[in-house]
């Protein structure tokens, strides 16, 4: 215990800023039942000693407004409008221009949600917001632009995702199992045939659909004049004004039993992640319960967890195992949550990384035991009040900088929250959320059967007959271990998931995001 309050303590240390969260709680919004356009009014966050500004406008359109066969489109709409010529600029004197003031803006395509944010110092603002401003409101649309971009999606979709990156390979194939037949089912970034499939002209009637006037929210922080407000609004007000289309329903399927996806890659080690649907969002008091049970078992890059210790410390398996009750992609490449992938539609996951073929099985039956006795146990006293004083200081390292604070700001117009919004309300309900809540979001929203389970390998026909014979996976150490270990060991390696060979599907991985629902 003196260890873990020492680590928790160290991971929350260093933070200067604080967040005035004083007051009492705002009520919980409701959960966001539908992606409705969103409000008009500008998302402001003024910091007038910061030397720089910045700047997001987000379009309420994602990858769910792919149409069938042509998934890919959102997203390469997106990265027309950041990653390509406008119609006063070639797309190399834009980064020519952009290069010597040293400033960018960039796209974020996600499931429900487009985000064109940049960041400049305010000695550029001129040139920088005329570049801004041109590329969603004037973007040329070339067609080398459009090769290009389509053709390194494509590339990142059969050569990165599917051979060099296994660990997003596996969130993926999760993601894909549990929204299976809906718009939520394939990566942002599309599908190759539907990428395959896509036109110039289908870009320009995406982009004049969907990027309107009432479909879009200016954002802005740091040290931003009014006259800069009224110049990004004045642009775009000067979109189209007509309504976008509804949202496609996004419902995951109902199922029953684990049920288990091998992504077969040659010579490929084990990269596991499983989970299932979760109904809790951003703002509501039992999301922030959830969280101090989710930070105790899997806190992303946080060697104190539970999974971590007991995967990873004790039996030195991985580099680490984490869980979540939101989404979170490029867990590889960031330590705090990602910011613009607000969804209506959440799932919990767990997400072992990387290890040997032959320990998966007993990496993952140590995984659902320990999220299963988690669930059947709750937390106790200690772990409770150990893990909400690590969150409240850990969550000030979520948004140090402008750029990071409007990102959130722009996720709490998505869902709703009011007020100060998600981080203090995070703060502050840590000093006021009991156990008996956290336990009983624990009840409600954690389950450790009826899961979905994706697993990258390189020998997935002895691992489907390894699951569904749920035959011993001992593992052997190449130093000892100390006998409560062993002991444990032992428990693990006969624990049953209970599989059976007919939820078990094989896939080979150059089929992986081949085709859409």
């Amino acid at each position: 215990m003196i260890a873990r309050a020492m680590m928790l303590t160290l991971i929350a240390l260093g933070v200067s800023a604080c967040t005035n969260d004083s007051g009492p709680s705002a009520p919980a919004p409701a959960a966001p039942t539908a992606a409705e356009a969103p409000d008009s009014l500008p998302i402001l966050l003024p910091v007038p000693t910061d030397p720089t500004v910045a700047v997001s406008i987000w379009f309420a359109v994602g990858s769910q407004n792919d149409p069938p066969g042509k998934e890919g489109l959102a997203y390469l709409t997106g990265q027309m409008l950041a990653d390509a010529s406008t119609e006063n600029n070639a797309y190399e004197a834009i980064l020519e221009a952009l290069y010597p003031i040293a400033s960018t803006y960039g796209a974020r395509v996600d499931r429900e949600m487009t985000t064109l944010t940049g960041r400049t110092h305010t000695d550029n603002l001129a040139l920088y917001t005329s570049l801004y401003i041109d590329a969603f409101l004037r973007p040329a649309f070339d067609e080398n632009d459009f090769e290009r971009i389509r053709n390194d999606t494509i590339n990142y979709l059969e050569n990165v995702l599917r051979y060099a990156s296994d660990e997003e390979l596996g969130k993926a194939a999760l993601n894909q199992m549990i929204f299976e037949g809906t718009a939520y089912a394939h990566p942002p970034e599309g599908t190759v045939d539907g990428l395959n499939a896509i036109t110039l002209d289908d870009v320009r009637e995406f982009y004049a659909r969907h990027y309107t006037a009432s479909n879009a929210t200016l954002g802005l922080g740091g040290g931003f004049s009014d006259t800069l407000v009224e110049t990004l609004e004045a642009a775009i007000e000067s979109l189209p004004d007509s309504d976008p289309p509804p949202a496609p329903g996004v419902a995951a399927p109902a199922w029953e039993n684990q049920r288990v996806v091998l992504v077969d890659k040659p010579d490929a080690d084990a990269s596991i992640s499983f989970g299932y649907p979760i109904d809790v969002h951003r703002g509501e008091r039992e999301f922030y319960a959830l969280w101090i049970a989710n930070s105790w078992l899997g806190e992303h890059r946080n060697s104190a967890s539970h999974l971590f210790q007991v995967i990873r410390e004790v039996r030195g398996l991985n580099y680490g195992d984490y869980s979540y009750i939101e989404a979170f992609p490029e867990g590889g490449q960031r330590s705090m949550p990602p910011v613009n992938v607000a969804r209506r539609h959440q799932f919990f996951e767990v997400w072992i990384r990387t290890l040997p073929n032959h320990q998966a099985h007993f990496a993952l039956r140590a995984a659902v035991r320990e999220l299963r006795r988690l669930v059947e146990e709750g937390m106790t006293e200690d772990d409770f009040e150990l893990t909400r004083s690590f969150l409240r200081k850990y969550v000030l390292h979520f948004a140090k900088t402008s750029t990071e604070r409007l990102g959130y700001a722009v996720d709490d117009r998505f869902y709703g929250i009011n007020g100060d919004g998600h981080l203090a309300r995070f703060r502050q309900l840590m000093d006021e959320i009991t156990l008996d809540e956290v336990n009983a979001a624990i009840a409600k929203h954690l389950r450790a059967e009826n899961l979905r389970i994706a697993i990258v390998t390189g020998e997935a026909g002895a691992l489907a007959e390894a699951l569904s014979s749920d035959a011993p996976s001992p593992l052997r150490y190449e130093s000892p271990k100390p006998d409560s270990v062993l002991e444990e060991d032992s428990v693990i390696a006969g624990y049953s998931l209970n599989i059976a060979a007919d939820d078990i599907t094989i896939v080979p991985v150059d089929e992986m995001f081949q085709t859409g629902r």
